[in-house]
């Protein structure tokens, strides 16, 4: 059966995505910014399902920055993919002050419980330090770590385990200490 326009853009999508993160350069500076809404690549009409996408709205924060940041094993130090990642969370958080920001640590079972939820907090603050020192008031900002409650994937590949090692970028309207 062929593959619908809407499959097809989909696809186009996801093949651009993992050409793109196959990329070994994390020098961003000679990359154009990305268009506000993702486009079809046929015309700048945005791609189906992403009309409505409004700059400053979570959205686009998901969309067009990036939410996530991925650490090495029993490590907090930010990598320079991570703080790419955080300078452009940075400049979107401030131009967009309206909104307050909850990083959420995880970690791997690589440890003990005690060992993976120290260090996935740690993982929240070294982000919230480093989006601090990029501008963004620590007022807005908490940062909370969860061990690894909340896995990704539940697998024991240490290829698959780096997705449950992250900080996640939640954007609040108010505070949420929980």
């Amino acid at each position: 059966m062929p593959a619908s326009t809407g499959q097809k853009s989909r696809l186009l999508a996801a093949a651009m995505l993992l050409a793109l993160t196959a990329c070994s350069t994390t020098d961003i500076a000679s990359v154009e910014e990305p268009p506000a809404v993702p486009t079809t690549g046929q015309t700048n009409d945005p791609a189906p399902g992403f009309e409505n996408v409004k700059a400053g709205s979570e959205e686009d924060f998901i969309l067009n920055v990036g939410r996530r940041i991925y650490f090495t094993q029993d490590s907090a130090k930010l990598d320079s993919v991570a703080m790419a990642t955080l300078d452009n969370q940075a400049a979107w958080l401030n131009r967009n002050p309206s909104w307050l920001i909850k990083l959420q640590g995880f970690s791997d079972d690589s440890g003990s419980e005690s060992k993976m939820k120290t260090l996935s907090q740690q993982r929240a603050d070294a982000t919230m330090a480093y989006l601090a020192s990029k501008g963004v008031d620590a007022r807005r900002m908490w940062a909370r770590g969860y061990g690894n409650d909340r896995e990704v994937r539940d697998c024991t590949e240490r290829s698959c385990k780096v997705q449950n090692r992250r900080v996640v970028a939640n954007l609040r309207a108010q505070r949420d200490e929980s």
